[in-house]
């Protein structure tokens, strides 16, 4: 095989591998935006229970708090699983994402050993592959 199929060849592994690594980089950006959110919203909604627990009409010890205080929970439980369900998409995709950029370095380390192979071959047979004996 010609070198300079050789070298095409890598140089084909190294754009997959670059335009996989931007992917593994982008959801690795989206699962700190994720994380960001969920601790946002844990933040928030432990002070919602707190303005809650103190709020003078509908605050601890009336009629209405544990209605709220269901609502309250309800809401967050669901805002809660919904962040989990992205984060664990986010994961599976950065580990498909992983296993892709490995199975490439595989394929391109084997290229690189067959180059050096092949260029260790023509230069020492004189360039002519075989024929300078």
């Amino acid at each position: 095989m010609s070198i300079a199929n050789l070298q095409e060849k890598l140089l084909f592994f190294t754009q997959q591998k670059s335009r996989l690594n931007m992917q593994l980089s982008n959801i690795q950006m989206q699962q700190l935006s994720a994380t960001k959110k969920s601790t946002t919203s844990q933040m928030a909604y432990n002070q919602k229970l707190q303005d809650l627990y103190y709020d003078p009409e509908i605050g601890y010890g009336t009629e209405d708090y544990a209605d709220v205080l269901v609502v309250l929970q309800n809401d967050h439980e669901f805002e809660m699983a919904s962040l989990t369900a992205w984060e664990s998409e986010l994961e599976a995709q950065k580990e498909t994402l992983e296993t892709q950029i490995n199975a490439v370095q595989n394929y391109e380390n084997s290229w690189q050993k067959l180059l050096a192979n092949n260029i260790k071959v023509e230069f020492s047979y004189g360039g002519s592959g075989g024929g300078g004996k």
